[in-house]
């Protein structure tokens, strides 16, 4: 696995979607990411092979993105150290209130970092602040963000 900082797990293709807004959001800072369909439940060897391979590669944060179960954030958490944030995506017959649960419910001592249902961009903010603690650019790019952010908001005044 060529070198990269975050490493973008999604437990189906149908996923992509949704995942597809963490990518956008890594390309937008210039962060150097793999994204790989990998099950914690039909894949479980490769997906664990593949965390390895990450953390090789230099990997620094690992994204989950799955639905239903959602034991994918869970079980790459156990195979690393590096932090894992989890994406709970919406299907099935809860739309994604079961994936919220199981991703966000972890175990003491297991932490996965959750954000909302299908909110993979805040996934992908939340790999660069954390990358950013040691990269003064990609902090100074995360304040300028803030700021067209905060401006974008002024200009809709009504």
């Amino acid at each position: 696995m060529e070198s990269l900082k975050v490493l973008i797990l999604m437990g189906s293709k149908s996923d992509m979607p949704i995942m597809q807004k963490a990518e956008a959001v890594l390309d937008e800072f210039g962060v150097t990411y793999k994204t790989l369909v990998r099950s914690a439940h039909r894949t479980p060897e490769a997906t664990m092979q593949s965390v390895k391979d990450a953390e090789a590669a230099g990997c620094q944060v690992f994204i989950c993105g799955a639905g239903m179960a959602a034991h994918l954030a869970g079980v790459v958490c156990s195979k690393t150290v590096r932090p894992v944030i989890g994406v709970p995506i919406a299907s099935g017959p809860l739309q994604g209130e079961d994936a919220l649960h199981s991703t966000v419910m972890m175990p003491p001592g297991m932490p996965v970092a959750t954000v909302g249902i299908n909110a993979a961009k805040n996934a992908g903010l939340l790999a660069v602040q954390m990358l950013a603690q040691t990269d003064a650019a990609l902090t100074e790019r995360l304040l300028a963000d803030r700021r067209t952010q905060a401006e974008a908001i002024l200009a809709e005044q009504v």
